[in-house]
């Protein structure tokens, strides 16, 4: 047993210090970025938030509703062959630029991957997604993939720290998963006492990434467009968003009305829920690392996808960022104990 006494950072433990800026407003500010990424050899362009792989976010309704923002989607791992032809068929060839198809790394996984890609090879992004990318096994299936894919840009995790990341590079990812626990919907820290403080993974696992020409992705943690903003502050290239994306038209889950008002559920893919509907329970071996909550429903997701860039936009102004790749070279985090004054409310 040993002891690591250096703090560690979440997104409520800081504030981005405002610096002169020479910007008249917002609509100066570009947010598209453009990467060339290290294994695949592929290059992209975009706006780098993605829809997080779940059920009741990852959907085709909300790969076409982000992908009019140039933002990617993270399709869930649970359609069919015959659901992805029938939802690519219909879709601009632009779409590719903007979906992931996911996977785990269990039985029938890689064989599932394998038949979808063959069936569409104009599929540019794949994303291995498990809970624990700390597993022998899950660096030997990324190996696997990339063996595969030699062309496909791979999205590889879940981790928190540089070793990790570094190894994950190495072994042909492109793009690192980073968080453990920080979901507005996930029970890991609860039922293991594992995690990692979300902004100080951030700044840690880019520093290794980008170190070998590879990238990150802030998974999890994101309450408010300040937060997104702080990820990007510390070094993420991309931020993925799951409660932010939940309880819209285009997000999937199963709605129910309480005392007049519209909820839609949404829930952990660890939870109790996500095993009954896709596994047939949970194993005797293993607990729930997930809840299920009912979040209010927000209607189309155009108007949060407004509500998010333009706080982004607005970070961008305080800073003097331009494009949003200077945020990370103009932020400077100062440490505080209270971020905003509540008399009123969240």
């Amino acid at each position: 047993m040993r002891i690591e006494n250096e703090l560690k950072l979440g997104f409520k433990d800081v504030m981005i210090r405002p610096k002169r800026s020479t910007l008249k407003s917002r609509s100066q500010v570009s947010l598209e970025r453009n990467f060339n990424f290290v294994n695949s050899k592929k290059q992209w362009s975009g706006v780098p938030i993605i829809a997080a792989n779940m059920d009741t976010v990852g959907t085709f309704e909300m790969a076409i509703a982000l992908s009019k923002d140039k933002i990617i989607t993270a399709v869930h791992k649970h359609y069919t062959l015959e659901e992805w032809t029938a939802f690519l068929a219909n879709q601009p060839y632009s779409i590719y630029d903007y979906i992931a198809l996911s996977t785990g790394i269990g039985i029938g996984d890689e064989e599932k991957i394998q038949q979808i890609v063959n069936a569409h090879p104009k599929i540019n992004f794949l994303c291995i997604d498990v809970a624990n990318g700390y597993s022998e096994h899950f660096v030997d299936f990324v190996k696997k993939m990339r063996g595969f894919f030699p062309d496909k840009t791979i999205i590889a995790g879940n981790v928190v720290t540089g070793e990790m990341v570094e190894e994950l590079i190495l072994a042909g990812a492109d793009v690192i998963k980073v968080g453990i626990g920080p979901g507005s919907v996930c029970t890991t820290r609860i039922k293991t006492g594992v995690g990692y403080p979300q902004l100080s993974a951030i700044i840690e696992c880019a520093d290794a990434a980008h170190g070998l020409g590879g990238h990150i992705i802030s998974d999890g943690g994101c309450k408010i467009p300040g937060d997104i903003a702080k990820a990007f502050g510390g070094g993420a290239d991309f931020v993925m968003l799951g409660g932010m994306f939940a309880g819209h038209d285009e997000s999937g889950g199963e709605i129910v009305e309480e005392n007049g008002k519209k909820y839609r559920l949404f829930y952990g893919m660890s939870s109790q829920t996500a095993m009954d509907k896709h596994s047939g329970g949970i194993a005797e071996y293993r607990a729930s690392e997930g809840k299920t909550v009912k979040v209010s429903y927000k209607g189309a997701v155009a108007e949060t996808v407004k509500d998010i860039l333009g706080g982004v936009r607005s970070t961008c102004t305080y800073v003097g960022a331009a494009q949003l790749r200077e945020l990370s070279k103009r932020t400077t985090f100062i440490r505080v104990s209270e971020q905003e004054n509540q008399i009123f409310g969240g």
